[in-house]
């Protein structure tokens, strides 16, 4: 039987949980923004009541535990454990291999739907220039005592400027690693990336020619793929999931986000008060969901314009998609 994971898709439902902003690398696409999302490390009893106040949909919800490093949080299988209690749909964490705390030996598979590595290179010298020396190997090593140990794995892929070269490398690389998905991600213009013009994007050309063959070869092998479409043609209808999908994004602080492209910003839908979920005060993110526009996402339009194009007479030459809802390839 497959295993569930996050979903990426309309009337999906996904709690990205970061228990902590402490990480022990410095990826150049990092997107934890302190002076957004604080510095705190949760105590496990913060996490557990937290975990409780989504509980009631944790039968339909992903759950995602996000750092920072999140292994690096002393008491991340008590709270995996504590979220499969709860039954939740599906617990993920998502990790950048150095696998702190023993995790692998404080948890056994049935405790967690997947563990998720991230990779940025099919090479050292690519992954490492990007996340930080000795990233690759570790994230290499520890998928693979993961895997001898029984967890379901799966890999992460954000797509820049400084690692598509490479891409067209993976599909032989992830038939080595024996995972069972493999989520290719477009970096974001947040965090560190935020305030540099264009920093990283790939533009819609060089996007198209690579990105769909490569998912397509590795989904041949068996695995399962996951990808933004990012581009819309101009008579392709936008969907944005904080409208169709049940996304919450909660960071140590307190806030709670809808919408990534909205993190940077104190435009959280909601606050954690008293471990109560908070509407926050107008204006937030949901007051721009419904907006519409010719170029698709108000918040790309805004905060990350250069993946957009426009002709010689100023009219739009595409539309960009919800970052949040993308394509799923199967064999």
């Amino acid at each position: 039987m497959q295993k569930k994971t996050v979903a990426f898709s309309k009337a999906s439902a996904n709690l990205f949980f970061h228990i902590l902003t402490q990480c022990n690398l410095s990826c150049s696409h990092c997107y934890i923004n302190p002076d957004q999302h604080g510095s705190q490390t949760l105590s496990i009893d913060t996490i557990r009541r937290w975990l409780g106040m989504f509980a009631q949909k944790a039968s339909k919800t992903n759950l995602i535990f996000l750092g920072g490093e999140p292994t690096l949080h002393k008491d991340l299988s008590v709270a995996v454990k504590e979220a499969r209690r709860l039954q939740y749909n599906s617990i993920t964490i998502d990790t950048n291999g150095f696998l702190f705390h023993n995790i692998l030996d404080r948890l056994t598979p049935d405790d967690v739907d997947f563990i998720s590595f991230s990779l940025d290179g099919a090479t050292s010298a690519t992954n490492d220039a990007i996340r930080g020396r000795g990233s690759y190997d570790a994230v290499i090593s520890g998928l693979g005592r993961a895997r001898e140990k029984g967890f379901a794995c799966s890999m992460i892929y954000t797509v820049s400027d400084k690692n598509l070269h490479e891409l067209s490398r993976m599909p032989d690389l992830v038939a080595s690693l024996d995972i069972e998905r493999f989520f290719i991600q477009v970096i974001g213009m947040r965090g560190k990336s935020a305030g540099a013009k264009k920093a990283g994007q790939v533009s819609k050309d060089l996007w198209l020619s690579v990105i769909p063959q490569v998912a397509k070869t590795i989904a041949e092998t068996g695995v399962i793929v996951t990808y933004p479409k990012v581009f819309l043609d101009l008579d392709e209808p936008f969907e944005c999931a904080g409208i169709v999908a049940d996304n919450y994004f909660v960071f140590p602080n307190g806030r709670v986000y809808r919408c990534p492209l909205c993190e940077d910003f104190p435009l959280h839908s909601f606050t954690i008060e008293n471990h109560t979920l908070v509407p926050a005060p107008p204006v937030n993110e949901t007051h721009l969901f419904g907006l519409t526009i010719a170029e698709g996402c108000v918040m790309n339009k805004i905060i990350q314009p250069g993946n957009l194009d426009y002709l010689a007479d100023g009219t739009l030459s595409h539309k960009i998609a919800c970052c949040m809802l993308k394509q799923e390839i199967r064999s």
